[in-house]
């Protein structure tokens, strides 16, 4: 499609930039190891993992991993809203849950399920808890 005036030009390697620099500091903030934050990128190959670390804009981000990160900006975001101490905000995901969706279970491993599914949950749940449902 041929660019005009009213056609956004979008900067892939800006967009992968911006997002995997802010995904690894939230994997920072969760003190999530390079096998969790992976799982949660939907990532299998530690290579490309370790690639997308030292240089985020060379990465090509797919519509899976870009719904992963959305899912997961959204969690860190309410996170920070309903619990404003980032050390409480922060430590929420590895703590034992009794809410429905986590069976007692930290929310941290609903999300390291693997289905883009479980961070739609967690993510639902948050944002019910803030009245956004």
């Amino acid at each position: 499609m041929p660019v005009t005036q009213n056609t956004p030009v979008v900067d892939e390697a800006q967009i992968a930039r911006g997002s995997l620099r802010t995904f690894f500091n939230i994997a920072r903030d969760w003190d999530l190891d390079a096998d969790q934050a992976m799982r949660l990128l939907g990532l299998t190959s530690r290579s490309t993992y370790f690639k997308w670390k030292k240089d985020p804009a060379s990465a090509r981000l797919s519509p899976d991993t870009l719904e992963r990160l959305s899912y997961i900006f959204g969690i860190y975001k309410a996170l920070q809203i309903l619990l404003p101490k980032s050390e409480s905000a922060d430590g929420w995901i590895h703590r034992p849950n009794k809410a429905a969706p986590f069976g007692g279970e930290p929310a941290l491993k609903r999300m390291l399920a693997g289905h883009v599914a479980d961070l739609y949950v967690v993510r639902q749940y948050l944002d019910a808890q803030r009245g956004w449902s």
